[in-house]
């Protein structure tokens, strides 16, 4: 095999990882009851796909090849009496839940049926690598690892912390899930809310993920999105009283109603204002409106709520000229007041220069420039430079764009930026 077909099978690999490797983690942790082991038996079949592949060629069915070695490699551990012992206890408990429930009134049943029978092992997953046992950080981070399949990297960046942070909360997290002998099981209703805020959280990020792939050479992974908005309805089913479910539903289904005009013919990147609205998916935009007014009707608007607002106004708008800005601007102030961070400071920059041009916007951006958090994140010297340049300051803002492109790792973007740099020049 040539070296550029064994280049191909690992691309193919690699890709088919991304897209399935969660679902094969939940498959086999539902088999072992413990995530830790459940992706150490993943990664094993991902390993003998490496092995195998580049020789026998890539399966009609790559995800179920992978899925299927994995579950044999959990049927080994189970077979061998490894887990017996840990696991028992787990199992009687569970028959146990299942007699009490079978002598439980006809409307207890009922309700607990609701509860239980979901029949999607990804959401059991999330809500088990959310378990309260964990902090907020190691839950966001091992959801991710488990959900996303992203590396430690990319979490670490979405986090704007050290990568050596991001992994030592993931093995601190499965760890703690072990000895906790947390189930691995969806929650009971009266359990759902002290859990959806981090719930909510991992699904933002592995939209933002999809959405915006923080590396490789796509500068979208549709298929995070999708799965994300999926996961998100399902959590929305099952909370259907909560504002800020249906706030991101809604923000997500409007956000990705874009994704077909936001790549070229060449795989580039297509910003907002350029976009050909068009191909905007108009029946994902009502999807999101609807969710919208749903969350309103629920109640004071959350932060996830108050991004669809904002979502919303570019939805609704036919073209780019027809934009709310100020309405935007306005939004971003509610949001910088409910939920302050440097990321909504820098995009409520932009929402200024929009409204009142690009002067008011470069006020803020400058504020935010010794700001810790976004020292090596890539959009900040981005907006900058797009401000300096319709300020007419071209060689600051080439600059600018020079910073930014060294900063992102997404091959698609920094193309993107470095043209704009040279445009600085033109």
């Amino acid at each position: 095999m040539s070296t550029g077909d064994e280049t191909a099978i690992h691309r193919a690999i690699d890709a088919v990882w991304r897209m399935e490797s969660a679902k094969i983690i939940a498959t086999v942790a539902r088999m072992v009851r413990d995530v830790g082991l459940a992706e150490e038996l993943a990664q094993d079949a991902l390993v003998a796909a490496l092995e195998q592949w580049p020789d026998a060629g890539v399966p009609d069915n790559p995800a179920a090849w992978l899925t299927q070695v994995a579950k044999h490699r959990a049927l080994d551990r189970l077979r061998h009496g490894q887990l017996a012992e840990r696991k028992a206890p787990e199992i009687g408990r569970e028959l146990d839940a299942q007699h009490e429930m079978a002598q439980a009134d006809f409307a207890e049943a009922v309700d607990a049926a609701i509860d239980d029978d979901i029949g999607d092992d990804l959401l059991r997953l999330v809500f088990t690598a959310c378990h309260p046992v964990l902090s907020t950080e190691a839950r966001v981070a091992l959801t991710l690892r488990l959900m996303g399949g992203l590396t430690t990297d990319e979490i670490a960046r979405a986090f704007l912390v050290p990568e050596a942070t991001v992994a030592q909360r993931i093995v601190r997290a499965k760890r703690t899930l072990l000895e906790a002998h947390v189930p691995f099981e969806v929650p009971r209703r009266h359990e759902l809310e002290g859990r959806l805020a981090s719930v909510l959280e991992v699904l933002y990020l592995i939209f933002n993920e999809g959405y915006s792939a923080t590396a490789g050479d796509d500068w979208m992974r549709p298929a995070l999105c999708d799965e994300a908005m999926r996961l998100g309805r399902i959590v929305a089913e099952l909370v259907p009283d909560a504002s800020e479910v249906h706030g991101l539903v809604a923000l997500m289904e409007i956000q990705a109603s874009r994704t077909a005009a936001r790549v070229g013919a060449s795989g580039e990147p297509v910003l907002l204002l350029e976009q050909n609205r068009a191909r905007w998916d108009q029946m994902l935009i009502r999807r999101g409106l609807a969710g919208l007014a749903r969350a309103e009707a629920l109640g004071a608007l959350g932060p996830y709520a108050l991004q669809a607002a904002i979502a919303a106004c570019h939805g609704r708008a036919r073209t780019a000229d027809e934009t709310d800005w100020p309405r935007i601007a306005a939004l971003y102030d509610a949001l910088a007041e409910l939920a302050p961070s440097p990321i909504v400071e820098l995009n409520r920059a932009v929402a200024l220069s929009m409204a009142f041009g690009p002067a008011a916007g470069l006020e803020v951006v400058d504020a935010l420039m010794d700001e810790p958090a976004l020292k090596g994140y890539h959009l900040l010297p981005t907006v900058r430079g797009d401000l300096l340049f319709k300020l007419g300051r071209r060689d600051e803002a080439r600059k600018e764009f020079d910073r930014a492109a060294s900063l992102t790792r997404n091959t698609r973007e920094q193309a993107l930026l470095r043209a704009r740099a040279r445009a600085c020049t033109g």
